[in-house]
């Protein structure tokens, strides 16, 4: 059996049950982040890792200041998934002996822009020379505080589900050049009771089905609420990937005064409940189209 036929879902349920954990551990892998007891009250840590590789997360013709910026900006797009605060982050650099210098730096120019922008502190790494492309991967570690930290697992039946942001058409630009939801997250878990969230990397189509399935309950998509991107069809707005805008579930009650309170903290920033959480169903959702899924062709 090869990798193709299994997928990254089925081949991550078969490593990370297997994987060593200790008492530290709240949530080990599979989620947007790990989280662990650092021993301080009242705080937890986050650890994530993240990686582009060229040719599947972009082009040999992309400027190198863009691949800087998504290879950092992924990794604390998970921390936003989780309402953490990112600290510091060390970069594993590796690209075949032949690449320019002056790529390299301009590589790390995107690096260093998105880790001020998020006050990230870049301190250390590794490079290593290759035979194919170029992969750049970014270890993040920060922090979470208890009482606000959001997982996959805790949506409920009956939950409304929202998306920020707008979706679909990534591969125009949009997915070199996104904005993780950091502040938005924080402002939400401030005000409000999520009970699950993520964020959208791989497409609706994947990511809101894993969401389900982390808390153990079906779904119910409303398509034509969908926030498109200009020229894009709901089909892209659920299959496209890289969107990186957050996928959340809170309680109806609450929901209610969400969207005025939105709008007036975040204006340039759409809101929009796209469905709803229900009771499990073995047979729901069955022709639900997919995002993107690893290994797998499309």
């Amino acid at each position: 059996m090869k990798l193709r036929d299994v997928g990254e879902d089925r081949l991550l349920e078969q490593l990370l049950p297997k994987l060593p954990r200790n008492v530290k551990v709240v949530l080990g892998a599979g989620d947007d982040c790990a989280v662990v007891e650092p021993g301080k009250r009242g705080v937890l840590d986050l650890l994530k890792t993240d990686c582009l590789v060229e040719g599947i997360h972009f082009a040999k013709s992309t400027p190198p200041r863009q691949v800087g910026w998504k290879a950092m900006a992924r990794p604390l797009s998970d921390f936003a998934a989780m309402s953490g605060l990112p600290q510091f982050a060390l970069v594993t650099l590796i690209v075949p002996a032949t690449r320019d210098v002056s790529w390299v730096r301009q590589l790390y120019r995107g690096i260093e822009k998105a880790a001020r922008t998020f006050d990230v502190a870049v301190v250390g790494g590794e490079t290593s020379n290759i035979k194919g492309p170029a992969v750049i991967s970014i270890s993040v570690t920060g922090v979470v505080e208890k009482k606000r930290w959001v997982g996959r697992a805790g949506g409920k039946p009956g939950d409304e589900l929202f998306v920020t942001g707008r979706l679909g058409g990534s591969l125009r630009a949009s997915h070199l050049k996104f904005v993780p939801r950091i502040a938005e997250s924080r402002w939400l878990t401030k005000h409000f009771r999520i009970h699950a969230m993520m964020d959208l990397s791989d497409g609706l189509g994947t990511d809101l089905p894993r969401l389900a399935r982390a808390s153990r309950v079906g779904f119910e998509l409303d398509e034509a609420a969908l926030p498109l991107n200009r020229g894009c069809t709901i089909r892209q707005a659920i299959s496209d990937g890289e969107d990186y805008e957050l996928l959340f579930a809170m309680a109806a009650k609450d929901a209610r005064s969400l969207s005025a309170r939105w709008k007036s903290k975040f204006p340039h920033v759409p809101l929009t409940r796209i469905g709803r959480f229900n009771l499990k169903s073995k047979i729901e959702n069955r022709k639900f189209l997919r995002g993107y899924v690893h290994f797998q062709k499309r």
